[in-house]
């Protein structure tokens, strides 16, 4: 009997900000596997902001989600039938399998998990790819020393989160900036940041101002706007700015920086970057995450959603700051 795979689709390009209509829920048959090729069955799809920019027909560091094309994204996921030599039936595995049922992979750029001691959700967000976005920004862009100052934008989010422990674990005094005095006092409580800035308390200069005496050597970046000019504001001489995202204008708001002249007088260093075009560290960053994951030194929150029909439920919500942490969807 022919398997029925539903699977999402974009089905228009969002004109502002993202609406349900621009996705469609659709049915289809499998095909039958070929020699070489192994099937899954996506158990969790993993939700992220850079799936924004993917949905607009614009120049862009990776070419856009083509109108009509399952939504693409990474998930955790179980083979149930294979004629790949390297996977078998039960194995367990990540790629970017996308927002449907089942996928069909050759096993290019696919990873088989373990969840002895790492979780199966996490290997796609503090042992996956938000967590060696978090690692590379810190270390090879930041690179703090101990007793530095290094603030985090969207610090409750699955990057932002790591960045903060990574350097803490690092010896410096973690500040993020997070939404709502809920995400604030989880980022210090449950994160073990020194502070936390709520930026929708309408003050959030002189909040910053005081939770970093010191001044800011260096800034992990994933919101821009406001947060961005306040804390130019108190760079550091020769701080490092780590530009991982501008979320604040990714429905085509402007997001102009007010006082760019501060890169010049502070010598800053701001450099964005895109993490999977720095496969070749990839090994070493998840092994040290989820080593640390393992031993219970990185935390991580999950914000996790049932059913597959609420994807894009999921990817609004997101949009909107509504996650807490990580944001999935269980597959039933």
């Amino acid at each position: 009997m022919t398997q029925i795979n539903r699977r999402i689709v974009l089905a228009s390009r969002p004109q502002g900000a993202v609406t349900p209509d621009n996705f469609k829920l659709e049915q289809a048959p499998l095909a039958e596997l070929a020699e070489g090729q192994f099937r899954v069955r996506n158990r969790y799809l993993s939700i992220d902001p850079y799936m924004r920019g993917r949905m607009n027909d614009t120049k862009s560091y990776a070419a856009p989600q083509a109108l009509g094309d399952v939504m693409i994204g990474a998930a955790v996921s179980e083979v149930v039938e294979s004629k790949h030599r390297g996977f078998t039936a039960g194995d367990n595995v990540t790629g970017i399998f996308g927002w449907q049922d089942y996928a069909t992979s050759d096993g290019v750029g696919v990873r088989k998990i373990d969840d002895a001691l790492v979780p199966l959700t996490a290997y796609l967000g503090v042992a996956g790819m938000p967590g060696v976005t978090a690692w590379y920004g810190l270390n090879k862009i930041i690179a703090p020393r101990a007793g530095q100052t290094v603030v985090v934008s969207a610090a409750s989010g699955a990057v932002g989160s790591v960045v903060g422990q990574l350097a803490k674990l690092a010896g410096c005094r973690a500040v993020g900036i997070a939404g709502g005095p809920e995400k604030c006092r989880y980022v210090v409580e449950a994160f073990g940041f020194d502070a936390c800035v709520d930026y929708k308390a309408g003050n959030l200069y002189q909040d910053l101002k005081a939770a970093t005496p010191d001044g800011v050597d260096g800034y992990f970046e994933n919101v821009g706007g406001e947060a961005l000019d306040a804390t130019l504001s108190r760079m550091n001489p020769f701080g490092r700015i780590a530009v991982c995202g501008m979320i604040a204008g990714y429905d085509g708001q402007p997001v102009p920086i007010k006082q760019p002249s501060i890169i010049l007088t502070m010598r800053l260093l701001v450099q964005g970057f895109i993490v999977t075009e720095h496969l070749d560290l990839w090994p070493e960053a998840l092994g040290t995450l989820a080593t640390l994951v393992a031993q219970k030194k990185l935390r991580y929150r999950e914000s996790i959603v049932e059913g597959l029909e609420r994807a894009p439920d999921a990817l609004i919500g997101l949009l909107q700051g509504k996650n807490f942490g990580k944001q999935l969807v269980k597959i039933a």
